[in-house]
């Protein structure tokens, strides 16, 4: 039986859960996979065309994508999915035959995720922090939901301003993020910070109500600062743990063509991080 050969482009990526997920769930399914990490963390973006022209050569079976480059990839591909294409990134590229298509599971594992989290949470005003790639997806998974009002807050304005306007009348851009929270039913966080290299918090604490929720997508480590701050003072809220699983098994069946199994996969999750 021959080996699928996948693997995971991004920075400051050692830490990724990604290659223990996919390897034993092939595994599982009698597959040979090698999930290798490509950690572009002190070179950046511009390597991305050099590693696409090397994953054609060594016939990958398809990638992960991540921070930062999951908007740069997109010109380097053959082929883009609707979805991928109406989200602007792209997390999982696939090998179809000697093309690269572009795909995006951030914004089906976040929902699946949520909806497993917070099935009864209420969606009537919500802020999105972070308009980057992973923001985007997670954005237009959130309108397809059921969000009423999405909120959104960058640290770059035009940012926030492209992305509302690429999502549609439901969205706008949230000019004050300090007065967006202070009529929000939920928050989602999409910003790199909470993360292992990026410690802190990505807001005023002092801005979250008990009667709000919270959904975070930092998952190293599981219990970001921002979680310990909502739990604190009773939020309901959820993990990143629940999108980076919903991605994977997503991202399995892209890469093998085969169904994970969706709580066999979550229980390994849970067990690495614990």
């Amino acid at each position: 039986m021959s080996k699928l050969l996948v693997g995971l482009i991004g920075a400051g990526i050692q830490r990724s859960l990604s290659p223990a997920l996919q390897e034993e769930e092939a595994r599982q399914h009698g597959l040979r996979l090698h999930y290798q990490l490509i950690d572009i963390a002190g070179t950046g973006v511009e390597v991305l065309p050099e590693l696409i022209r090397a994953v054609r050569i060594m016939k990958f079976a398809g990638l992960n994508i991540t921070f930062p480059c999951k908007q740069a990839v997109i010109p380097l591909l053959d082929e883009l999915s609707d979805e991928a294409r109406a989200i602007g990134a792209v997390n999982t590229v696939v090998r179809e035959g000697d093309r690269l298509v572009g795909y995006n599971t951030d914004a089906s594992g976040w929902a699946w995720g949520f909806q497993r989290a917070l099935p009864k949470a209420d969606l009537s005003r919500v802020v999105l922090l972070g308009a980057g790639g992973a923001g985007a997806a997670v954005g237009y998974a959130a309108l397809g939901l059921g969000v009423a009002e999405l909120l959104i807050f960058d640290l770059e304005p035009s940012r926030a301003a492209a992305l509302a306007s690429r999502l549609g009348k439901k969205a706008s851009p949230a000019g004050d993020l300090k007065s967006a929270m202070a009529s929000a039913t939920g928050l989602i966080h999409c910003t790199p910070i909470g993360m292992a290299g990026h410690p802190g918090l990505p807001l005023d604490a002092a801005w979250l109500r008990p009667a709000m929720w919270v959904s975070e997508i930092v998952y190293v480590p599981l219990e970001t600062g921002l979680l310990k701050a909502a739990r604190r003072i009773g939020c309901a809220s959820a993990d990143g743990g629940h999108m980076n699983v919903g991605q994977a098994i997503r991202g399995f069946k892209l890469f093998t063509g085969r169904d994970a199994d969706a709580a066999r996969m979550d229980a390994h999750f849970r067990r690495l991080v614990a």
